[in-house]
């Protein structure tokens, strides 16, 4: 039985998002909290609960501010 060599390809180059985090929109309660929410996440070093809250946001400033 013969094998066949298998040999890796070239890399691939994944760009880096360098967006900023989503801004609140002022006088918004929902946004406020949700950065809120966010800050302390970022203090706390949590970045897993920084993403979600950006992905919330980014949710809400599409649904509500769009």
């Amino acid at each position: 039985m013969e094998h066949a060599q298998t040999v890796m390809g070239n890399s691939v180059d994944l760009s880096l998002r360098l967006e900023g985090d989503p801004q609140p929109v002022p006088g918004c309660g929902h946004c406020d909290k949700v950065a809120m929410d966010r800050d302390h996440a970022k203090a706390n070093g949590d970045g897993s609960r920084v993403s979600d809250c950006n992905v919330r946001l980014s949710r809400h400033l599409a649904d509500a501010h769009r």
